[in-house]
């Protein structure tokens, strides 16, 4: 058995399970180191295990039939890939990888639904965290319909802010453009914006974070309620104080 302990782990979803929850997948866990660029998820493809991550951040991409791409969900210590499986869908189409590399545990896909079966409240959790997923979805919806482009940057800084929890946060400008659905040159003015603020410091494939609250202000209501959401329903907060 391995000696994975639920009081030290990492991942906030594990720490919230019931303990008998916890007690079923701690033999099938394994630690492992999660590269940049790692598929957690392969579009199409049905899923052998989920990650639930310690470190790094995973995004979730959508892609069109004629490959247009746009990140539609992160991924950190507060979440699980393959979130999917709970709906009872063997695959998806969208991708998800490895932004920021980390590490995380790794559970057969078997063992997991077999702990969610036996364990209702696990189950019902486990649904209020897909419910999150739905809602951080929505709101990434509205803030590109009703949002302009320093306020969605902004929220995007402070969602990758709070589930990296480091003020450097290992982002290009070329991920900052799919996760934006803008152009490259379009996400350096926008940089430049939030540097001018001293909200922000970018430097190559890095973006380090000056003054979050001045990023909670540029975004304003863009952000927020989902990350609410989550601490009511986890009974977790994802931003540690």
């Amino acid at each position: 058995m391995s000696d994975f302990s639920q009081s030290t782990v990492s991942n906030l979803l594990l720490r919230a399970l019931p303990a008998d929850a916890f007690d079923l997948l701690k033999p099938a866990m394994e630690l492992v180191d999660l590269p940049l660029r790692f598929e957690l998820v392969a579009p199409d493809v049905p899923n052998d295990v989920v990650y639930f991550l310690e470190r790094g951040l995973g995004s979730i991409v959508a892609t069109s039939s004629d490959d247009e791409t746009v990140e539609v969900g992160h991924i950190g210590y507060e979440g699980m890939s393959g979130a999917h499986v709970l709906l009872k869908v063997p695959k998806t189409p969208n991708k998800t990888f490895m932004q920021a590399e980390g590490s995380g545990l790794s559970v057969p896909t078997t063992v997991f639904l077999n702990m969610v079966k036996q364990v209702p409240p696990a189950n019902d959790l486990l649904l209020r965290y897909v419910h999150c997923c739905e809602l951080q979805l929505a709101h990434s919806a509205l803030a590109n319909a009703r949002y302009n482009m320093p306020e969605r940057l902004a929220r995007w800084l402070l969602i990758c802010h709070d589930r990296l929890q480091t003020d450097d946060l290992p982002l290009t400008h070329e991920f900052l453009s799919i996760m934006l659905g803008v152009r490259r040159s379009g996400v350096t003015n926008e940089i430049h914006i939030l540097e001018g603020l001293h909200a922000i410091k970018a430097t190559r494939g890095n973006v380090k974070i000056v003054n979050r609250q001045k990023l909670e202000d540029v975004a304003g209501g863009a952000y927020g309620i989902p990350e609410l959401e989550y601490e009511q329903y986890i009974g977790i907060p994802i931003r540690k104080a």
